[in-house]
Parts: C-alpha cells; structure tokens; sequence
C-alpha cells in the first residue's frame, strides 16, 4: 500500500490525507479544487455573485441557476456561428421568474443562464455534467456555451456565458434563483486515458472490488467494466426503485423531505435474476461492484453503449476524487444507476456489464476529497435514492 501523505495547499494543513503512488504536480489533467479557487480568484471563472467555498468541489464546481428560466418549444444547439441568446428570440414560448421559485414542468424544456462565465486560458478546457441529485430526480440538464454544436462540452479558451438545459422526465420540480443543477469539471490539456494506466492504478488500490468478485477485473481501453445487482438487498428483498408516473411536485431544495411510497415502487427480488425494463420508465438501481476513485483521479461513466443494448445507465455519473476511497472514509460506496430503456422493452440480468468507468488524472491531489466534511451525500452508499427521500 502506498504510504498516506498529508497535503499541504498554499501553506496550510487542510486536513485532507491522500493514498497515492505519486502526488506531485502535473501538466495536464483535470483541475482540483484549490486550482479552481485561483482561477475564480484571477477572474478565468467569473459571477456577478460571489462565488462561496461550498460550490468548490473536489474536482468540479457547482454551476447556479440565474434569474429568469426560457420556456422553449424543443432542445436546442446555436451552432458555430450564433449565441444562446440570439437563438432564443426564435424558440422562446414564455419566460419564468425563478427569484422566489418556480415549477418547471415534467416534459417540457426550459433554458436558464447560469450565474457563473468563463474566461478561460487556451490551454484549458471543461466538460459538464448533471449532478448526482440531479440525475436521480431524472431531470435531464445539459451545459450549453455561445458557437457551439456539442452539448456539456466547453472549448479551450471559451470565454463567456454559461446556460443550462433542463427538462424534468419523471416528476415536476421546483427550482429558484441559485439552484445547483450541474457542475463544471475543468481540464488543462488533453491527457489521454490508456488501458495500461487504469490496469495499473487498480493494481494501486482496486478500482472496482465487492464480495463475491472474485474474477479479475474487466479493464480495456474504454475503461473499467461495472456490472448490474438484481439480487439486491438480503433483508428488505429490494432490488431498485421504479419512479412513479404520476407524482407531486419535488423542490429540490427540500433535503430528507419526502416518503419515498409517494414516488417510487420499490422492486423485489422474486427469486429470478433478471428485471425487464420498461419502455421510457425511470429506474434507480445500483452497480454490484463497490467502487473507489484514489485522491489523485476522477471517474466518469461512459454513456451507454447500443451494441449493449438500447437503455442508458446514467445521467449524472461523475464520481469526485475520493469516492468510495478508503482513505475518504468510503470503504463499500457503490455507483448507482440511473436507467431507462428505449424504444423496446429490455431484459437485465444479474451480473450484466451496463458501463464502463473512465478514470482521469488530476493534475494535482485536491485540498478536499469526496465525503471528508464537505456534505457529500453518497459515500458509502448502497442502492440509494436522491437525498431528497426520507
């Protein structure tokens, strides 16, 4: 086991402790948190707003919902030669005051600027994702930036607004001024990810591991394979949670709130080892793999894959360094799935690779990791719900 440094950023003890074979500084990689602190500090991430610790992430900052929320006719790109906002006039239904909340309708698409803007160096890039809440309440939110045909993806060098779209599939919510939907993860270069690399990371500290896998683990260059668990839990009989069609309205601010019978069926082991999806339900199951990402890494699961079959097994998917880390305190924290089958019916069995983990370096080891009093929600989890659910 490699030796457990204490970090020390800017001159002061943070506290955090790191399992790493090597914590020296890179070139490349994704950017940690005390490096997102200087780059608001000198103006590359900017708000008419301050900007509090507490959207600093481990290696990722949290983006804020800004006043006014666009109700439009479809989803939508500007392209290479047009901004947001001029694409706007076109699709524009009505627009929402979100100063004191508002309910964004199931089904519907709603654009919002974001708070924050960049400048960022020509050097640097960033890439998008929903938060972990956010994907399991099945609000499906994308980063959108001015000239651009790709979704989530922020180019080197873009300077300029930042909106979100959003469209809740499953239950209405409610939403205001400030509401943290999505995060920015921000890179500098573009470090590639080799199947090498992750093999011996995960001879480091397993990346994936669990009672009862004992085969080795199913590394390739698209990453590090995680399997479904449709055996679920020995006490309860649960194997996931089934959102309901026909819900009330969710405020996303309100945390431990709501009884979970009001908005999901729970899904019991019957003695078979398999589940049939249901076309465009919503499910929440859990990986049967416990995994952790080390202090100096992030992870994200790669989007579904057709030749797996038609269903998707994420939306948010970004795991922060530390996750499931024992270091971290994360011993036993695994992925939960986020799960909708499209155009057919699908058969899951117990055991099936749904996704691949990709692992990315860091360019430095954060000044915080995920779960080490920073309210992380996740770590140590088993199959669980959004942390809205009593």
């Amino acid at each position: 086991m490699a030796d457990t440094a204490n970090l020390f950023i800017d001159g002061r003890d943070k506290g955090a402790k790191a399992t790493a074979s090597n914590t020296q500084d890179f070139t490349t990689g994704i950017l940690p948190s005390q490096t997102i602190r200087l780059l608001i500090d000198a103006g590359d991430i900017q708000s008419n707003t301050p900007i509090p610790d507490g959207q600093i992430q481990p290696a990722s900052i949290d983006l804020r919902l800004g006043n006014v929320a666009y109700r439009v006719r479809g989803s939508f790109l500007p392209g290479p030669h047009a901004t947001v906002r001029g694409r706007l006039k076109t699709f524009t239904m009505h627009q929402i005051d979100l100063t004191e909340g508002a309910v964004l309708e199931k089904g519907c698409v709603y654009l919002v600027p974001l708070q924050e803007r960049l400048r960022l160096k020509k050097d640097i890039s960033g890439m998008a994702n929903p938060k972990s809440s956010t994907g399991r309440l099945d609000i499906f939110t994308r980063v959108i930036t001015d000239y651009t045909g790709e979704f989530d993806r922020i180019p080197a060098g873009y300077k300029g607004p930042l909106y979100a779209e959003i469209s809740p599939l499953t239950f209405s919510v409610k939403v205001r001024t400030g509401t943290r939907l999505s995060q920015l993860r921000l890179r500098r270069g573009s470090p590639p990810s080799f199947e090498t690399v992750m093999r011996r990371l995960h001879e480091r500290t397993p990346l994936v591991a669990g009672k009862g896998l004992e085969k080795e683990a199913d590394i390739t260059s698209t990453g590090v394979a995680f399997t479904v668990d449709l055996k679920g839990d020995p006490e309860t009989g649960i194997i996931g949670y089934k959102a309901k069609r026909h819900a009330d309205v969710i405020d996303v601010e309100n945390i431990d709130h709501y009884e979970i019978h009001d908005f999901w069926d729970p899904i019991r082991n019957r003695g078979h080892s398999n589940l049939i999806l249901d076309t465009d339900d919503f499910y929440i199951l859990a990986s049967k793999e416990e995994v952790s990402v080390p202090p100096d890494y992030a992870a994200e699961m790669r989007p579904y894959d057709t030749y797996v079959g038609e269903f998707r097994v994420h939306y948010a998917g970004f795991f922060d360094p530390g996750f499931g880390h024992d270091d971290a305190g994360g011993g036993g924290s695994r992925a939960v799935l986020e799960v909708r089958s499209h155009d057919v019916p699908f058969v899951l069995e117990d055991g099936q690779v749904v996704g691949r983990l990709v692992y990315e370096r860091l360019t430095a080891v954060p000044d915080q990791l995920y779960g080490q009093g920073i309210g992380s929600n996740y770590q140590q989890q088993g199959l669980k719900l959004s942390k809205h659910f009593k």
